[in-house]
């Protein structure tokens, strides 16, 4: 039986969901965070268990015949899911937040009805390209795929529980905290 209460958050690239992320789990004790699976090489800086699980191709092909997650999805040939038994021990213990795409908060949501989906969005495409942009280490053609693809992305947002501007940071975060506290406390 869960004694947390699942928050699922989604938003397109560059919208600025990692800081966000960061700054909720900082203010919230409450709150764990549900690590994905993934079958691509791990990035500078990343830690297995923490940022994500790596596993391989055929791992991960056995995790989905075994039904082993809640939801799971391929982009440009890796596989990334949400692991079932994982979230549900995260659940029996806390409050969980899961940042996946809108299809996988779709198949969540088919499987826990009771999560609360969350859509972060830029306050204009303008504004979203621009951040895509000053990274500068992102190449125009990815650039441009990203754009594309947040334009679904965005449109998938009036099928959210709430949709959250990241205008500043600061006003994002404490609108979220306010639908947890609401939905959790």
């Amino acid at each position: 039986m869960s004694k947390g209460n699942l928050f699922v958050i989604s938003g397109a690239s560059g919208v600025g969901k990692n800081t966000v992320l960061k700054e909720l789990m900082a203010r919230r004790d409450d709150l764990l965070f549900s690590v994905s699976a993934t079958t691509r090489p791990p990035r500078e800086g990343e830690q297995e268990a923490v940022s994500y699980y790596f596993v391989s191709h055929d791992t991960f092909r056995q995790m989905i015949r075994e039904d082993a997650f809640v939801e799971y999805d391929d982009h440009m040939d890796n596989y990334y899911g949400t692991p079932r038994a994982q979230l549900e021990d995260k659940l029996s213990r806390a409050n969980v937040i899961l940042d996946i795409e809108p299809n996988g908060a779709f198949r969540v949501r088919s499987q826990r009805p009771d999560a609360t989906l969350i859509f972060i969005t830029p306050p204009s495409v303008e504004e979203l390209e621009r951040r895509l942009r000053s990274r500068g280490d992102t190449p125009e053609e990815q650039i441009r795929l990203r754009l594309d693809r947040a334009a679904w992305e965005i449109a998938q947002g009036e099928k959210y529980d709430y949709v959250v501007v990241n205008d500043r940071v600061e006003a994002c975060v404490d609108a979220i905290m306010k639908i947890i506290a609401e939905r959790a406390d």
